[in-house]
């Protein structure tokens, strides 16, 4: 499997198992990612994204958006695009 860059962890709402995206690049709802960071290394698929609150099936380069993550993530993590 391929991965791409598309985005670094900027924060993490533990109480909401949601992590902040700062992308470089689209993601959509059911994409695959991989984060991995010092701490951190785990394969998810994206069930659900937000952008300002509100709920999205689709972001782009520059967009900050919220991912629900089944575990936690910290600032720096890098996010992959799995591309199969």
């Amino acid at each position: 499997m391929q991965e791409k860059e598309i985005g670094t962890v900027t924060h993490y709402y533990g109480h909401l198992s949601v992590g902040i995206v700062e992308l470089q690049d689209t993601l959509k709802i059911g994409d695959t990612v991989h984060i991995k960071g010092h701490s951190d290394d785990f394969t998810e698929t994206v069930k659900t994204m937000q952008i300002e609150h509100a709920d999205v099936t689709e972001a782009k380069a520059g967009d900050i958006i919220g991912i629900n993550v089944t575990q936690k993530v910290h600032a720096h993590d890098k996010v992959y695009k799995v591309i199969a």
